[in-house]
């Protein structure tokens, strides 16, 4: 299984923004949309052994959200920014006031969270990886047989809390190389990672090159 932990900060938790402002108003909706997208799709399919955790952090318990994106049942998610996008939309402004989690969508599932806990929980199962531009270079063992589970930001980099988080709860760092990319460009990185130490992709020469932003 390969499992992503996505910190959002800034998206409104309940879902009030347009769909033509998301790096604005939207909070940067555009990259988290892009991170989902990037996590689950194929050419023609969906990546089924993914699941992709979100935590909505722009406003503190109980308005504060988790979302949870499961391949083996997800529906609905097309490659594109903007449909992906208004389906997380859609599913936040679903839970809003609602003290329980609501399945939105086929496989996928929000609710009312801590995100301070939800990412302690996450990051304190062993061999769960942080990508940060600070970390010792990643290797095949971070994946191993392909899997992984993986902590990653969106444009904002996470809070002096999450990192003491990170750190206390046994995450281990890790660098893509010495750029700075935008967190879509990571979860693809693993992707490919992962992907050669299953076998589904030819070897590449050199080392990893790239590091998250």
């Amino acid at each position: 299984m390969r499992q992503f932990l996505l910190l959002a900060h800034r998206v409104p938790v309940g879902g009030a923004f347009t769909l033509n402002d998301l790096a604005g108003g939207g909070g940067r909706m555009d990259e988290v949309a892009r991170v989902v997208s990037t996590a689950f799709t194929l050419s023609n399919d969906l990546r089924r052994d993914v699941e992709v955790t979100i935590l909505y952090a722009a406003e503190p318990p109980p308005r504060a959200r988790r979302m949870r994106l499961d391949g083996r049942r997800l529906k609905f998610l097309n490659p594109d920014e903007r449909s992906t996008a208004a389906l997380l939309k859609n599913a936040l402004v679903r839970s809003a006031g609602v003290d329980r989690d609501v399945e939105a969508s086929p496989g996928l599932v929000v609710g009312p969270a801590s995100p301070r806990e939800a990412l302690r929980a996450f990051a304190e199962v062993p061999g769960t990886i942080w990508l940060t531009e600070t970390g010792t270079p990643i290797s095949d063992s971070d994946v191993p047989g392909g899997s992984f589970r993986a902590v990653v930001s969106d444009p904002t980099d996470p809070t002096s809390e999450e990192v003491e988080i990170l750190r206390t709860a046994g995450a281990s760092a890790r660098t893509l190389g010495r750029r700075s990319l935008r967190s879509s460009q990571c979860v693809d990185a693993l992707h490919l990672l992962a992907d050669r130490a299953q076998g589904d992709a030819p070897p590449v020469d050199g080392g990893a090159s790239e590091s998250p932003g």
